[in-house]
């Protein structure tokens, strides 16, 4: 099985083309946040999602807690995934799901301490996938991602090891410690911001030296 790459925080057109022809499976884009890189407006998200090929997965990183927000949110981009970066209302993920037969529900879980591991796995029994951050949501500002630092994968291994669904791994993952995260977590995919710009911008020299430094094999 081949490692999937999504490249987060994209800010144009033109920046989800250069990831897609990088290599990316997956661009992500950030709506409206408390705080963090890569914020967009859902105009903007709606335009570039028109231009995203098929094949290619589109991710939402909406902070809406409520069904109805969520579901309000994609409305107005239309992606083909919701990544949840904080933790939904009782009962969100039947709704979404109910609503939204065709979209994939990403819930984030922000590695802090072996709690998490619970906490991904009772996700895990209502969404197709989770993502591991470096995030802190119980912060005064939460820090929903974007963070560019690194978490305990000890404990991002037993998530993986834990739940029945794939697990992207993000957090100041780089060219120079992928490989060294992959081996070490297993995680069915990738996700990064901050390990590919050069002030604030994607940078394809990066895009490059990444995609060329990922295992060819899980």
């Amino acid at each position: 099985m081949s490692l999937q790459v999504k490249i987060c925080c994209i800010s144009s057109v033109k920046e989800s083309t250069m990831a897609i022809e990088a290599g990316a499976t997956a661009v992500g884009l950030v709506g409206p946040m408390p705080s963090g890189p890569g914020i967009i407006s859902n105009e903007l998200i709606a335009e570039i999602v028109q231009t995203i090929p098929e094949h290619i997965e589109s991710f939402l990183l909406t902070s809406e807690t409520s069904a109805s927000g969520i579901l309000e949110h994609h409305r107005q981009v239309n992606t083909s995934v919701i990544q949840l970066v904080d933790t939904p209302e009782e009962g969100a993920y039947s709704i979404l799901k109910e609503a939204l037969p065709q979209v994939k529900i990403v819930q984030v879980i922000h590695v802090r301490d072996d709690a998490v591991i619970a906490e991904a796995a009772h996700a895990a029994k209502f969404v197709d996938r989770i993502l591991l951050d470096s995030g802190n949501p119980n912060l005064a500002v939460k820090v929903l991602g974007g963070t560019g630092r690194i978490h305990n994968w000890d404990i991002s291994r037993v998530v993986v090891q834990t739940v029945n669904v794939p697990v992207f791994l993000a957090g100041g993952l780089k060219a120079e410690n992928v490989k060294q995260a992959v081996q070490r977590v297993r995680p069915a995919g990738v996700d990064l911001c901050s390990g590919v710009r050069s002030e604030g911008q994607l940078d394809v020299r990066k895009l490059r030296i990444f995609f060329d430094a990922l295992p060819q094999t899980l």
